[in-house]
C-alpha cells in the first residue's frame, strides 16, 4: 500500500509539474486528490457506524461481570484508530496539503480534517493509542456501571437528583451528595492513566497536550482559547456576583442557617456540580411540574418532534423511535445504563438515536428539546453536498448552541401557553422568570469556562500532579464559583472525575460555554428580525421562516468557516452582549434585594 501511494504520488506531481497550464495542472490535482477523499469518507463511514454501534451497546447495556459490549467497543475503537491514524493516510494528506492552493476549498477542508484526527491516533504510537482505547472503554464502564450506594440502599442518579431538587433535610442532601461523589474515588486511577495516554499520542503529529490538540479543532491557539474563556467570565461576572450573594442569604434563611455562609455548601444546590441553580426559584403561574407529571413518559419526545416539525424540519425516521434508548430502566432489568442525556449519529447517515432517562418534569422536558436539536442537526448536514468526515458542527459549540437554543425556546411563556400546557391568559412574575435563568444560563459560565476549562487545561497543558487532582479542582470550584463542599475533600478522592465529560468527552468543555454566546447571538437575531419579538418572550411554533433560518445555518455542517457562517446569518462576530443584554433586566431586581448584604466574591477576577 505503501509503495502504491508513491508510485501516485509521484505521477501526480510529475503530472502537476508537466502540465502547460495551471488550470490543467489543478484538475490533475483536484481529481487525485478527489479519489483518495472518496476512498477514504467510504471507509471512515463504515468504520464509524461499526464503532457507533459497539458504543452504543456499551452505555445502554452495563452489566456487572459482561465484559462482551466492552471488548466490541474496544476493537471497533481499534480497527477505526488503526485506519484514521494510518501512516498511507498521514504521508498522504501531508503531501495532498502542498498542493492545498491548486484544490477546492472543501478538499482543502477534508485534508485538514482527517489529518486532526490522525493526530489523535498515529501509527507510530500504535501500542499506545490501543492502550488508550482499552483505558477510555474501561473508564467509562467504571462510570456507569458503578453502583451509587445512599444509606445502603443502591440508588440511581436520578435518586440523589431527586433529593437535592426537594428535600429540605440538610443531612439528607449532605450524604447524597457525598454518596453522588464516591465514583471519583474509583475513576482517579484511570484519570491519571487517561492524562498520561492522550498526551503522548496527540505529540507525535506536532501538538504539545491533548487540551492544545483538542483546541486546535476550533482553528486556535490554547492562549486564544483561555483568554477567550476569561473574557466570557469577565462579561457576566457582574451579574454572576449579585447572583451569588443573593443565593446565599436565600438559601440560608430556606434552610434556617445560624449564619450566612460565605462560599455557597455545595450540598445546598440542587445540582451536583452547582452548574444551575435555577431550581431556587419556582415562578408563580409557571409550575409546568404540576402539568408535566401527568403526562405519559412518551409525550415528551413526541412533542419535541412536533415542535420541530412546526417549523419546518421532516418527521424524524421511523427507526429512531425503534432504536432510540429514552426511558430509565425497570429496577428489575438486571443491567444498568449512561442516563446522561445524549444525541447520536450513527452511521453519519439516517440512523439517528437518543440516550436518555426521561421523566416527567420540567428538566427533561427542555432536555429533550435540546436533544432533538443535535438530531436535527445531524440529520440537516447528512446531505449530498457535505463528505462524511465533514458532518459535524460548523464548531463543536454550534451544536449545543442549537440544542440549547430550542431547550430555551421551548420554555418561553407564549410557547408554553401555545401549546396548551399553561393557560394563554395565566399571569406570571416576568423578574421572577428572569430570575430563574439567570440562574441557570449565568451561573453556568463560571462553571463552564472556568472550572471544567482551567481544570482540564491544568490536567492536560501543565502536567497537574496527581496528588492536587482534588485539591486543585476545589480550588478552582472556590475561585470561580464561590462554593465550598460540605466536609473536607481528601486526595484519596477525585471530584472532578464524577463529571461524566472528564472522562468521556476529554478536554472540549468550553464547547458549552461557547454554545452558550453563540445561543444568544443566534436566538436575539431570530426575536428581532424573524419573529418581531422580545427575546424574553417568543414563540417559535410553527414559524416556517425559523426553520428555513437555521437549516441554512446546519445545512453546510463542518465543510464552512464557523466565523463566516455567524457573520454571514447573524451579522455580528461571536460576542457575549446579547447575552449580557438578556439578563440586564434582572440586576436592578437583585442589586435591590442584596443592598445592605455582605458580597464575598471580588468585584473583579
Amino acid at each position: 500500500m505503501k509503495l502504491l501511494f508513491n508510485l501516485s504520488l509521484i505521477a501526480l506531481l510529475a503530472a502537476c509539474s508537466s502540465a502547460p497550464k495551471a488550470d490543467n495542472r489543478h484538475t490533475v490535482a483536484q481529481l487525485r486528490v478527489q479519489k483518495f477523499l472518496d476512498s477514504y469518507n467510504t471507509v471512515y463511514q463504515e468504520l464509524y457506524t461499526v464503532s457507533s454501534e459497539a458504543q452504543w451497546k456499551s452505555n445502554t447495556y452495563i452489566k456487572e461481570g459482561d465484559s462482551s459490549a466492552a471488548q466490541a467497543t474496544d476493537e471497533a475503537n481499534k480497527a477505526m484508530a488503526a485506519f484514521t491514524g494510518s501512516q498511507s493516510v498521514i504521508d498522504s494528506v501531508q503531501v495532498y496539503l502542498k498542493l492545498k492552493d491548486m484544490l477546492t476549498p472543501i478538499q482543502v477542508k477534508q485534508l485538514n480534517v482527517i489529518l486532526y484526527a490522525a493526530a489523535n491516533n498515529p501509527a507510530s504510537m500504535k501500542d499506545m493509542v490501543e492502550q488508550r482505547i482499552k483505558a477510555e472503554t474501561q473508564q467509562i464502564s467504571n462510570l456507569f456501571g458503578f453502583n451509587f450506594v445512599l444509606n445502603g440502599k443502591k440508588v440511581s442518579t436520578n435518586d440523589i437528583d431527586k433529593i437535592l431538587n426537594e428535600s429540605n433535610d440538610l443531612k439528607l442532601r449532605e450524604q447524597a451528595w457525598t454518596a453522588s461523589k464516591e465514583v471519583g474515588k474509583t475513576l482517579k486511577e484511570g484519570l491519571v492513566n487517561l492524562q498520561m495516554l492522550r498526551n503522548q499520542t496527540v505529540k507525535p503529529l506536532g501538538y504539545s497536550d491533548f487540551f492544545t490538540y483538542q483546541v486546535s479543532d476550533y482553528g486556535m491557539t490554547t492562549e486564544e482559547m483561555m483568554k477567550m474563556n476569561e473574557e466570557m467570565i469577565r462579561d457576566v461576572w457582574p451579574i454572576y456576583r449579585e447572583l451569588h450573594t443573593w443565593a446565599r442569604y436565600e438559601l440560608a434563611k430556606k434552610y434556617k442557617a445560624k449564619e450566612v455562609p460565605d462560599a455557597l455548601p455545595a450540598h445546598w444546590l440542587s445540582n451536583r456540580w452547582g452548574q444551575d441553580w435555577s431550581a431556587m426559584v419556582n415562578v408563580a403561574g409557571l409550575n409546568l411540574d404540576s402539568v408535566l407529571k401527568l403526562k405519559q413518559k412518551e409525550w415528551f419526545s413526541e412533542q419535541a418532534e412536533r415542535f420541530y416539525v412546526s417549523i419546518g424540519f421532516p418527521p424524524l425516521p421511523k427507526s429512531f423511535y425503534e432504536k432510540s434508548d429514552l426511558f430509565p430502566l425497570a429496577p428489575d432489568a438486571g443491567y444498568s445504563k449512561n442516563n446522561h442525556a445524549s444525541a447520536w449519529h450513527m452511521n453519519l447517515k439516517e440512523d439517528v438515536r437518543s440516550l436518555m432517562s426521561i421523566e416527567p418534569n420540567s428538566e427533561w422536558y427542555e432536555t429533550t428539546h435540546h436533544e432533538f436539536g443535535h438530531i436535527y442537526y445531524y440529520l440537516t448536514y447528512s446531505n449530498k453536498d457535505v463528505p462524511y468526515v465533514l458532518r459535524g458542527g460548523a464548531n463543536r459549540a454550534y451544536h449545543e448552541a442549537f440544542g440549547s437554543m430550542m431547550g430555551l425556546a421551548a420554555m418561553q411563556k407564549p410557547f408554553i401557553s401555545g401549546i396548551g400546557l399553561l393557560p394563554g391568559d395565566v399571569k406570571t412574575n416576568d423578574t421572577m422568570q428572569l430570575l430563574k435563568e439567570a440562574l441557570n444560563y449565568i451561573v453556568f459560565i463560571p462553571w463552564s469556562a472556568g472550572v471544567m476549562t482551567h481544570y482540564e487545561h491544568d490536567l492536560y497543558a501543565a502536567n497537574l500532579p496527581v496528588a492536587d487532582y482534588n485539591k486543585h479542582w476545589w480550588d478552582l470550584v472556590s475561585k470561580y464559583q464561590g462554593i465550598t463542599p460540605p466536609s473536607a475533600r481528601n486526595d484519596a478522592y477525585c471530584d472532578a472525575a464524577s463529571k461524566t465529560h472528564i472522562n468521556d468527552d476529554a478536554a472540549q468543555y468550553y464547547d458549552y460555554a461557547l454554545s452558550y454566546i453563540l445561543l444568544f447571538q443566534v436566538h436575539e437575531h431570530i426575536a428581532k428580525n424573524i419573529l418581531h419579538q422580545d427575546p424574553h418572550a417568543t414563540n417559535y411554533y410553527g414559524n416556517k421562516e425559523i426553520g428555513t433560518f437555521l437549516q441554512k445555518m446546519m445545512y453546510p455542517g463542518a465543510s464552512g468557516d464557523w466565523r463566516k457562517m455567524l457573520k454571514d446569518n447573524t451579522g455580528s462576530d461571536l460576542s457575549a452582549k446579547a447575552l449580557v443584554n438578556y439578563f440586564m433586566p434582572v440586576m436592578e431586581y437583585l442589586k435591590k434585594q442584596n443592598k445592605g448584604r455582605k458580597y464575598t466574591l471580588p468585584e473583579t477576577l
